[in-house]
């Protein structure tokens, strides 16, 4: 499944991607589907960045999914490279539930329009119900399709509620 978000932020390109970077914990009170973040690691390298966080969600898992989904699949680990020299960032997200089976990465490119900022989200969701462990292997299937329509579903308006809450963050905090 092919992951796809553009959005417009109407402050400049360097503020918006150091926001989406550096203030990702501040963020956290203008995204309604997520809980709370940990960042677990940061480090400089060059002109990268490397950080780990933890994402912890707050969305309703449907009923019908959650026989198969647990609070686990609202947690997940994001990896990211931040290419300062680019104003590009790399992630990798692994969740926490059906670890080996989900496959999730991306590219997000701060581009510059005028004086704001388009932002444009690409990435690559892949379920493989080979490495769905725990259940009758006639169900992998049938459950690598819920997974993969559950977070097909909530890893695109993340994104876009990510960039609205950047653009809020940005609206209160950039006067002062």
């Amino acid at each position: 499944m092919l992951i796809c978000a553009n959005t417009q932020i109407p402050f400049p390109r360097s503020l918006v991607y150091a926001t989406y970077r550096d203030k990702l914990l501040e963020l956290v009170a203008y995204m309604p589907n997520v809980r709370d973040i940990e960042v677990k690691s940061r480090n400089e390298v060059g002109s990268n960045i490397y950080t780990v966080n933890e994402w912890h969600g707050g969305s309703e898992i449907p009923a019908a999914a959650r026989v198969i989904l647990s609070e686990d699949m609202l947690s997940w680990t994001e990896y990211n490279t931040w290419d300062q020299a680019l104003l590009t960032v790399e992630w990798r997200i692994e969740t926490h539930a059906f670890t080996k089976a989900v496959k999730c990465s991306g590219k997000n490119c701060f581009l510059l329009d005028g004086n704001t900022t388009i932002i444009e989200s690409r990435g690559e969701l892949a379920i493989d119900p080979k490495q769905i462990n725990g259940v009758p292997f006639f169900l992998t299937s049938t459950i690598a399709n819920v997974v993969e329509d559950f977070l097909g579903k909530n890893i695109q308006p993340n994104l876009l509620a990510m960039s609205a809450g950047v653009r809020q963050y940005l609206e209160q905090n950039a006067r002062d």
